[in-house]
């Protein structure tokens, strides 16, 4: 195994791994617990955690590592444990696959639960059949459909999965088994803890099945005493608990039986407990010759045998695909399946032969370097990597999602009940925790100035007391000594800080003029007056665009009201001109933009630089409007599918760089809509109404992930679109930004029936 080389990506910070986990007695708990030990040593304990699988009236004592557990059979236990997945942050998913473990025809359960899942899922198969029945394939099918990278431990999965089930090359990671990173040492050490000193001893270990092939060994051993008569044969393990729990311990009564008949009893040692980590390397220790008889070929993988490979021990193996690979070039050596005499030759020649058993345990050795646990966990790590990686490329929506998508042009109706949830006695509180108010981290002047835009937008006298509560915040965020406005309150009332951001300014004034230009009530009218007098003035000190932009939209619905204002004229004109200035020095040919860089609230700068140059009769503002505005929506569509993409908060879109997906932020969405509608408004042109709409269907679910952001349950919007899932956190921002898109989207539609109406009046 090569070295892997890791993308450029943060690790992930919190990986689920399903699948068995120790004490539970199987090869797949023994290599569950292995992976997330080696790769907690190297990341950290606190990244993982294990989601292990209890088989049919059986419990188990699992360590801290374990989260929870799925009940086999019952289904219900699956869907509990997506929905876990899904709302406790996990990063990626790392599922362990073996048709037996899960419940279900062919172990089809676990597809409940990775049809719920919203983030990467990367998955181990341990098992790749070459002649599936029908039921496997499908259940291996859609395994593969919805995992992000599939891992393999041998060259032969590989090719299975590409040419038995159709995976694209690209998507399959090749991993060898991990093995204990053990020193390479001589048998003879371990021999005095078995009472084997002075003695040859074979060994064969892992939980015991008929399918193991044992019976060939004792066969064999006659023959290989009359050569070498001080020999011992060890089968260390515990009875496989399917078996045990079907037949009991027939077979390996059976196997006593035959020693016995063979005369060889006494030179085979039962080890009948399941063998932990520790004791293992002692066992394997001790061998000078481990054996597989296995009697299949369809195995894919041994974690015996390549446990064996990682202590440099001299190896027969009958050949099953994993030990035609993994001892390949003299690592071991190949017998027929079923032939003790083959076996006999084999052992007694390498029992011969010291040289040649020492140089293949030391080919074996060498090779399992590069297995090694900690260098496995390190590869799976990268793989994982890879996996977020792709999906924040290639995002897609959960299977269930997906199914159950149904995109709509009829506007939701308007709910208010989060807005009022999240608005107590002080203002608007800026957090949530899914739809719970987070009082913990308090208001923002930010929020509370949209909320005020919101709540005179509805212009109902039973939302007249949200205003007022909206405002009185912004007249107690301005700070009458610096002329300008404060932004974080905590909850207990107390200003953070001296001045807020120009930013945070800017939408306050935007606010305010927004009362000025909408209320009806004229005392809110006054204190509104009152208030953008006194904060209007540094906004043009500002060098923030888009603080000029909130300010120039505040101006602009001050003028509404009192349009005859040359000083607030003026003002605007000066902002609007800035912005028109490092416009013409940024834009390029392929960069039309303000800036070198697109950030938040992209739109906004378009928006008011179209509103002042329509309002003041500026036709070069209202080209650059319009034209920015167009390059941007370009930049906000994921190719012939026409979805809307805004640029994402997680690096943001630098001109001659990779522009960032994620996080997708509603503000985003909710600037575009007005822009669009303002240019539509201005031009006459259905283009800039049909852009409006597809950034409308981002908060209904025709996004990257098909999932909806707007929950009419609640009336609250989520927080915006991870590349793996939607935070489902209902904030004021977000709540907020859908609100006023909606607000806008309704009121176009309104201005669109009384048009037809008026139409309609005139040709009658």
């Amino acid at each position: 195994m090569g070295e892997p080389k890791s993308p450029d990506l943060a690790l992930p910070t919190r990986i689920a791994f399903i699948g068995n986990y120790l004490p539970r007695q199987c090869g797949i708990a023994t290599f569950t617990t292995d992976l997330c030990t080696a790769m907690g040593a190297e990341y950290g304990v606190g990244r993982m955690f294990a989601i292990p699988v209890n088989d049919p009236e059986s419990s188990y004592q699992y360590p801290e590592a374990v989260r929870l557990e799925l009940e086999q059979e019952d289904r219900s236990s699956y869907q509990r444990a997506a929905d876990f997945l899904n709302f406790n942050g996990n990063d990626l998913i790392c599922l362990q696959h073996e048709y037996g473990i899960f419940g279900g025809t062919a172990g089809s359960h676990i597809l409940t639960l990775l049809r719920r899942l919203k983030m990467p899922l990367v998955t181990t198969l341990h098992t790749v059949l070459r002649e599936p029945d029908w039921n496997q394939r499908a259940v291996l099918e859609e395994i593969a459909q919805l995992s992000d990278r599939l891992i393999v431990m041998s060259e032969l999965a590989a090719s299975l999965l590409r040419e038995i089930y159709g995976v694209a090359p690209g998507k399959i990671d090749i991993i060898p088994h991990g093995v204990p990173d053990l020193p390479f040492m001589d048998p003879n050490y371990f021999k005095d803890q078995f009472g084997t000193e002075g003695k040859s001893v074979l060994l064969t270990f892992g939980l015991l099945s008929p399918n193991k092939g044992v019976e060939n060994v004792i066969n064999a051993l006659p023959a290989i005493l009359a050569r070498h008569p001080e020999l011992v044969y060890i089968i260390s393990g515990a009875t496989h608990p399917h078996i045990k729990r079907r037949e009991g311990e027939r077979y390996r009564d059976a196997l006593r039986t035959l020693a016995e008949e063979l005369g060889v009893g006494s030179h085979v040692i039962f080890n009948n407990r399941f063998v932990s980590t520790e004791e293992l390397v002692e066992h394997v220790g001790a061998a000078d010759i481990y054996i597989t008889p296995y009697r299949q070929e369809a195995q894919v993988v041994s974690g015996t045998l390549a446990i064996a490979i990682g202590a440099g021990k001299a190896i027969i193996s009958t050949p099953y695909w994993h030990a035609r690979e993994l001892l390949a070039e003299r690592r071991g050596m190949i017998v027929p399946f079923d032939d003790p005499p083959a076996l006999a030759e084999a052992a007694i020649a390498l029992l011969d032969n010291d040289a040649e058993r020492h140089a293949m345990r030391k080919r074996a050795y060498l090779h399992s370097r590069a297995t090694t646990w900690p260098k496995t966990g390190h590869a799976y790590m990268v793989s994982f990597q890879r996996a977020r990686a792709e999906r924040m490329s290639r995002p897609r929506a959960t299977h269930d999602d997906a199914a159950t998508l149904k995109e709509s042009d009829v506007l939701p109706t308007l709910n208010m009940n989060h807005l009022l949830s999240m608005t107590d006695d002080t203002g608007i509180l800026q957090h949530a925790i899914f739809s719970l108010p987070n009082c913990h981290e308090g208001y923002t002047t930010d929020d509370n100035a949209r909320a005020l835009i919101v709540a005179v937008l509805l212009n109902g006298s039973s939302h007249a007391g949200l205003s007022r509560r909206y405002l009185t915040f912004l007249w107690n965020a301005f700070h009458d000594k610096t002329g300008r406005f404060r932004n974080f309150l905590s909850y207990d009332r107390r200003w953070l800080e001296e001045t807020g951001s120009e930013d945070s300014h800017g939408r306050g004034l935007w606010a305010v003029g927004t009362v000025l230009g909408n209320a009806k009530d004229p005392g809110l009218r006054g204190a509104a007056g009152r208030l953008f007098e006194k904060a209007f003035p540094a906004a043009a000190t500002f060098t923030s665009p888009r603080a000029w932009a909130f300010s120039i939209l505040g101006m602009q619905g001050y003028l509404d009201w009192f349009p005859g204002d040359r000083v607030v004229q003026g003002v605007r004109n000066l902002l609007a001109n800035r912005l028109l200035d490092i416009y013409q020095r940024a834009s390029s040919p392929g960069w039309r933009w303000f800036e070198t860089s697109l950030s938040y609230s992209n739109a906004r700068l378009s928006q008011a630089l179209l509103l002042s140059g329509y309002e003041s009769k500026n036709q070069r503002m209202m080209e650059v409007g319009c034209e920015s505005l167009k390059w941007l929506v370009a930049e906000q569509h994921r190719g012939e599918e026409g979805i809307f993409v805004p640029i994402g908060s997680m690096g943001f879109f630098a001109e001659g760089s990779e522009k960032a997906r994620f996080d997708q932020q509603p503000v985003e969405a909710c600037a575009t809509i007005a822009a669009c509608l303002l240019a539509g408004r201005i031009t006459g042109e259905k283009l800039w109404f049909d852009e409006a709409w597809s950034a409308f269907r981002w908060f209904l679910g025709s996004n990257d992930l098909q999932v909806p952001l707007y929950d009419p349950a609640t009336g609250g919007c989520r927080d915006g679109l991870h590349p793996d899932r939607v935070n489902e956190n209902q904030g004021a921002e977000s709540t907020l930004s859908f609100l006023m898109a909606l607000l806008d989207m309704q009121r176009i539609e309104a201005l669109t029936v009384d048009t037809m109406i008026q139409e309609m009046s005139v040709s009658s």
